[in-house]
């Protein structure tokens, strides 16, 4: 619910406490709750922030992350500026999905897919899909092997996201291991895919830690818990 002025002032703020006005810089609209759901002022923060007289940022510098809301993201593909498009996806079975993505049970998995097959993208371009690991749940060798038919003939990357594990999750990090054979196993069925570093585990401030650390657990997190047992 942040104004246009909020989210572009988040940029302003950081962008001159860095000193980064005269340096390339990218920005990601992910963690500040659904971006679609808050389409019109979004949008008008991500033409602020292109725009010559605000931080000049090229639209291939800004990426927009989503779970996958259909009516808006066919909007966004008619949308004449235009970010990075990056898809929460997490599991590739819309049983898998469901318990971990509430929104799946009205948008699912091949209607995501299908929409996605039919985002513009410049030649170069790819959707980043993302995918958290967690340990006994999607990080299997056959959940692989689904990923990858699933993505099949859409200009994909799969991001691969271990999970920081944190007092709330109830959910598990998948070894080194389990991580290394899911890559591995994109890789060879042609996925492109990286695997991202997690940075300030030792301290608990990793991604997703910070947030949930003392807390109750949020409707999101309660409701995998009922799902999976924990």
């Amino acid at each position: 619910n942040l104004s246009a002025g909020e989210i572009v002032g988040q940029a302003r703020v950081l962008a001159a406490a860095l000193d980064l006005r005269l340096k390339p810089f990218n920005v990601v609209l992910m963690g500040m709750g659904e971006p679609l759901h808050n389409y019109d002022e979004t949008m008008k923060a991500l033409r602020i922030l292109g725009d010559e007289y605000g931080l000049a940022l090229p639209a291939r510098r800004i990426t927009l992350s989503t779970v996958g809301v259909l009516p808006a993201l066919e909007r966004l593909a008619r949308e004449p500026f235009m970010p990075n498009l990056a898809i929460s996806l997490h599991a590739p079975t819309d049983a898998q999905r469901g318990a971990l993505v509430p929104l799946n049970k009205k948008y699912g998995v091949a209607d995501i897919i299908a929409a996605c097959k039919r985002f513009p993208l410049k030649k170069r371009n790819r959707i980043t899909f993302e995918y958290v690991l967690l340990a006994g749940v999607n990080d299997s060798p056959e959940d692989a092997r689904r990923l990858a038919k699933l993505l099949s003939g859409v200009k994909a990357k799969v991001n691969l996201i271990p999970l920081n594990a944190a007092a709330g999750i109830p959910f598990d990090r998948p070894s080194d291991a389990a991580i290394d054979r899911f890559a591995k196993g994109l890789a060879q069925k042609g996925v492109v895919v990286s695997v991202r570093k997690s940075r300030g585990r030792d301290i608990r401030a990793a991604c997703g830690q910070l947030l949930v650390e003392g807390a109750r657990p949020s409707p999101a997190q309660q409701l995998a818990a009922d799902a999976f047992g924990a």
